[in-house]
C-alpha cells in the first residue's frame, strides 16, 4: 500500500550513503569483526580472512551483492533476535557512536533544518544500519533487506540488493511507494565516497564526492562534481 508524503514547495531530495560516507568506517566490516572477535562468527580467524577478503574486493570494484550477502546475511542466520540485539547495543555503544563526527552531524542537520527529506541509501542490511540511521537523525533508510522467517533471520536476502544500479532500483521504488518521483524535487542530492555509486550519483541533480575514494576524486573532479573531504582517512578500508 502507498504511503504519501506531504511535500512543501521546493522540497529537495538529499541521499546519504552511510559506510565511509557519514561514518569514517565501514558498519558491514566492522559488524562482522566484532562478531568475529566476540566469538559469535565460527572460526575467528576464518570469519576475519573472509571479511578481509570481501573489503578488498568492494574497494576495487569488483564484490557482488550476492557474494556480501551470502556472508553477512549469514552472520546473523542462527542466533536469536534477542541475543542479535543485545550484541548489536554493545556494537553501537563501543563502536559506532564514538565514531560519529560532529561534522557529519553537522551535514545532516543542515538538510533536515531545510526541510529536506533525507534518506540513507546504503548496501549494508537494515539489521545493522537502523539503529545507525536512529543516531544520525536520518528519518527513512534503503539497505538490503535481510529474510525473517518464523523468528529467525534466514540469511538471505530480499528484494533488490540496494547496491550499484541497484541503489537507483530502490530509491525508485521507495519514492513511487510514497507517491513520488526524482522529477518533484527543486534538487537532488547524493553524498558517497565511492565508485560504486556512480550510477546514483549519475541520477541525481547535485552529486557530491564525500570523502572520495581516489577513482571516484578523479572523476569528481573531471565532471566537475562538488567534492567534501569531512575525514581525514578511512580507517578500515584496504589499499
Amino acid at each position: 500500500m502507498n504511503t504519501t508524503l506531504s511535500l512543501s514547495p521546493g522540497t529537495r531530495l538529499a541521499l546519504f550513503d552511510l559506510d565511509h560516507t557519514l561514518l569514517p568506517l565501514d558498519s558491514d566490516y566492522q559488524w562482522a569483526d566484532f562478531l568475529a572477535g566476540s566469538g559469535h562468527a565460527g572460526d575467528p580467524a576464518t570469519a576475519r580472512r573472509r571479511n578481509d577478503e570481501l573489503m578488498d574486493r568492494y574497494n576495487q570494484g569488483n564484490l557482488t551483492a550476492a557474494e556480501s550477502a551470502e556472508f553477512m546475511l549469514g552472520l546473523l542466520a542462527g542466533h536469536r533476535p534477542s541475543d542479535l540485539a543485545a550484541w548489536h547495543e554493545t556494537f553501537m555503544r563501543d563502536i559506532i557512536r564514538p565514531a560519529i563526527q560532529p561534522q557529519a552531524l553537522a551535514l545532516v542537520e543542515s538538510h533536515l533544518a531545510a526541510g529536506d527529506l533525507c534518506l540513507i541509501v546504503t548496501a549494508t542490511n537494515t539489521f545493522v544500519t537502523e539503529p545507525i540511521a536512529r543516531a544520525f537523525g536520518i528519518p527513512h533508510l534503503i539497505g538490503a533487506t535481510p529474510e525473517y522467517r518464523n523468528g529467525r533471520y534466514t540469511g538471505r536476502l530480499l528484494g533488490t540488493p540496494s547496491f550499484r544500479e541497484g541503489k537507483i532500483v530502490r530509491v525508485e521504488q521507495w519514492l513511487t511507494a510514497h507517491d513520488l518521483s526524482f522529477d518533484q524535487f527543486e534538487k537532488t542530492f547524493f553524498y558517497s565516497d565511492s565508485i560504486n555509486d556512480l550510477p546514483l550519483l549519475e541520477r541525481v541533480s547535485d552529486p557530491v564526492a564525500a570523502n572520495p575514494s581516489p577513482a571516484l576524486r578523479a572523476i569528481a573532479q573531471e565532471h566537475g562534481w562538488r567534492i567534501l573531504d569531512l575525514f581525514d582517512h578511512h580507517e578500515d578500508q584496504k589499499s
